[in-house]
């Protein structure tokens, strides 16, 4: 028995996971004004052909692009738009996506003076709006192109 328990290597102690070590959580900053916080984040999903597309959402009011790819690019062109209409926000809080960290973002953030504080739990706003387009519009839905064609699923 003990060669047998032995061989399936059931000896080895376990090592116990070590805990993360995380900066003091800072609580959720609440704008006060318009434009004083965009909140930035991408949902996926399928049209009823199997082809994946990309929501982008920034709210402060609300936005959403949708596409099948959303580069860095596309989303800088997005905010422009958004900035003609809205106008400028003083902070934007995202993620940390690809599409959120690469240097076309940067350079762009910086040259219109927009502070964008690099802390992921602090997009609970735009994470909540997510959810509730998930289960409140995409569940319920099923669309055929990105323009808008869609069929109810009930």
């Amino acid at each position: 028995m003990y060669r047998i328990y032995r061989e399936l290597e059931l000896n080895l102690r376990i090592k116990p996971k070590k805990r993360l070590v995380r900066a003091k959580l800072e609580p959720l900053s609440v704008p006060t004004s318009i434009n004083q916080c965009w909140s930035m984040d991408f949902i996926h999903d399928q049209l009823v052909d199997s082809r994946s597309y990309r929501l982008f959402n920034v709210i402060d009011d609300f936005a959403i692009e949708a596409d099948f790819s959303l580069p860095a690019s596309r989303v800088v062109r997005a905010l422009d738009q958004i900035i003609d209409w809205r106008g400028q926000p003083k902070r934007m809080r995202c993620d940390n996506g690809p599409e959120y960290i690469s240097s076309l973002l940067a350079t762009w953030v910086i040259s219109k003076g927009i502070e964008m504080p690099g802390n992921p739990q602090q997009n609970a706003y735009v994470e909540r709006y997510n959810r509730t387009v998930r289960y409140d519009w995409l569940h319920h839905y099923l669309f055929d192109s990105i323009d808008g064609d869609l069929k109810s699923c009930n």
